[in-house]
């Protein structure tokens, strides 16, 4: 571990530094609003260490929340985490050879790990920024949402410090860097649309699953755009 931490120059470490401290005010948040929304303590702390995903962990959390089965939950947090498939073909080099290095390297694909490994350009620095990254989120993320799911009980009732209207605007947030994007806002807008839409009429935490009907025409067209011509 550390002639990975070597490899990397102190700026790179600075911004990993300045990435686990957002990411630690996260998962505090989200293991308090778990835990103080009625979920037992060691859920969300399980979720963390199994799933390792914050997107889907909170839409998983919220999905429960609203009074969603746990199929549905399981569910909306597959969905979400279907890009780090992406993800995966694109640092499988770095993840090592063996079957266990590759599992437990599965394991640390994140928004972040990518990003950072990306950005290298020496092979070397590469997989140390992969694998220093993905270990120290993994570390800070676990015991920030411990922090926070034992501030949750002792809070008790989420909405007694708001921590109710919290949940939403924190996804809120994390969604607001792709809004950039024209066409992602009009997906996010017509999702949202159609989630308010389906909402008294399906059981609580399918409208998610509904909004996600609006990836399916675009979707469709990529297939459709990458099958290979035949010929006459």
């Amino acid at each position: 571990m550390r002639s990975l931490f070597k490899t990397l120059d102190r700026a790179t470490l600075g911004d990993m530094g300045l990435v686990c401290l957002a990411d630690g005010v996260v998962g505090m948040s989200f293991g308090a609003i778990a835990v103080s929304g009625g979920l037992p303590l060691w859920f969300p702390v399980a979720l963390s260490i199994l799933v390792f995903a914050g997107g889907a962990q909170f839409a998983t959390v919220g999905v429960l929340l609203a009074g969603g089965d746990p199929v549905t939950a399981a569910m909306t947090g597959l969905a979400l985490n279907g890009r780090l498939l992406a993800y995966g073909l694109t640092v499988s080099e770095l993840l090592g050879q063996g079957w266990m290095a590759r599992l437990l390297g599965a394991h640390f694909i994140l928004d972040e790990s990518v990003a950072f490994a990306m950005k290298q350009t020496d092979p070397a620095a590469k997989r140390a920024a992969f694998w220093v990254c993905g270990i120290l989120i993994f570390v800070v993320w676990n015991l920030a949402v411990l922090a926070g799911a034992l501030a949750g009980q002792a809070i008790g009732s989420a909405s007694s410090l708001g921590l109710d209207a919290a949940f939403p605007a924190l996804l809120f947030a994390l969604v607001w860097p792709a809004l950039s994007n024209g066409t992602t806002r009009r997906r996010v807008l017509t999702g949202g649309a159609l989630a308010l839409a389906s909402a008294p009429w399906v059981a609580p935490g399918l409208p998610v699953l509904v909004a996600l009907l609006v990836i399916v025409p675009s979707a469709l067209r990529s297939g459709q755009s990458a099958t290979p011509p035949t010929k006459a």
